[in-house]
């Protein structure tokens, strides 16, 4: 919205600062982060309030679950409510890749929010049927995948680009929708799966959206994709102001999900954050590189794929409990022992990531 005050400008003047990306994606940080501090506090209140007994505990998993007991669920109503108003302010209203990353992201979040209303309400865990989880996010999925196609470039259309290798470009055809709505979905579950643990799912979170916000910026200009040799998107630099929003709006959540956690993010908050994450590396072109950059979450989610498959073959179990995170509790692991050690894995990955822009 703020773009529109370099209608005022001359060319020399403060409003010219408002036509620079980085500018603006600093001030969506800032917002997202105040908004946080400013609201937190009233969100929380209002959570304990009117679920009384706060997200349901699983009997199954680790005993020293149960002190959580009472903790309000949906904190990701504060994030997503950051992320939204920051970017509205600070992006550019006719950037059709903002309003897809923002569509998956509100729709993910109303999915998840559906679910944590229904377990709240039954005190239960089970909430909304895993069926019409999956069916709603394919569909939007599917809608978003298909919107980004009609904005790429005619030679990315349907294509799939390989990290590393220059040049290269799989044509997958009509098969590029299905595929996009699996990375979407399998972002966004895999980072449900994560969140487990208090500020275990949030910052990797928070890193992988950095990571994705410099390659936005880098494939979104001409002259950086020339000199790092990966494909020009037009347009996707203005994704850099959702994540840099999606950071501060995580920085703030994160002062109250911090061990002991105020709030928990709840599936309002995971499955819109890694729809989030899918939207983005899809509108970039490097869906592959995602897998790397939020390895934390493929490997949190093919723990739970690995456990089931082998007890409903064998009757028994790969991991004490899965999620993985789960596993190294029942060890005897300190809850912020994973936490921390599970963050910098995720910076690792980040960074590893990020190299694929340069190794060519």
């Amino acid at each position: 919205m703020l773009y529109w005050l370099t209608a005022l400008s001359d060319g020399g003047d403060f409003f010219n600062l408002f036509r620079y990306i980085t500018f603006r994606a600093g001030g969506a940080f800032l917002t997202a982060l105040v908004f946080g501090f400013i609201f937190g506090p009233t969100l929380i209140n209002v959570l304990r309030r009117k679920q009384g007994k706060g997200q349901p505990i699983r009997d199954d998993g680790p005993e020293g679950h149960f002190a959580k007991a009472g903790t309000p669920t949906m904190g990701g109503l504060l994030i997503l409510s950051a992320v939204l108003v920051s970017t509205l302010i600070w992006a550019r209203w006719d950037n059709p890749f903002v309003w897809i990353v923002l569509f998956v992201t509100m729709s993910f979040g109303l999915i998840g929010f559906a679910d944590d209303y229904a377990k709240v309400a039954k005190q239960n865990t089970d909430g909304v049927s895993g069926k019409i989880r999956l069916g709603v996010g394919f569909l939007v999925a599917a809608i978003a995948a298909y919107w980004a196609s009609v904005y790429h470039p005619d030679q990315l259309t349907n294509q799939l680009a390989l990290p590393i290798f220059k040049d290269t470009l799989i044509n997958l055809g009509f098969l590029f929708v299905p595929f996009a709505m699996i990375v979407i979905v399998g972002a966004a579950n895999a980072v449900n799966l994560t969140d487990g643990l208090d500020g275990l799912a949030i910052m990797p979170v928070m890193i992988a959206a950095g990571t994705l916000g410099v390659i936005a910026y880098a494939v979104g200009r001409v002259d950086f994709t020339e000199y790092l040799d990966v494909h020009y998107v037009p347009g996707t630099g203005e994704i850099l102001i959702f994540t840099a929003a999606l950071f501060g709006g995580g920085l703030g959540f994160l002062w109250y999900n911090a061990p002991p956690a105020a709030v928990f993010m709840g599936d309002t908050g995971s499955l819109a954050l890694g729809g989030a994450l899918g939207a983005i590396a899809v509108s970039t072109k490097h869906e592959l590189v995602l897998g790397i950059v939020g390895g934390l979450f493929v490997v949190e989610a093919l723990s739970v794929i690995i456990q089931v498959l082998y007890f409903k073959r064998t009757g028994k179990r790969v991991f004490l409990m899965a999620p993985i995170h789960h596993h190294y509790e029942k060890k005897g692991w300190a809850e912020p022992q994973i936490v921390i050690r599970f963050w910098i894995i995720s910076l690792i990955l980040a960074i590893i990531g990020l190299a694929t822009l340069k190794v060519r």
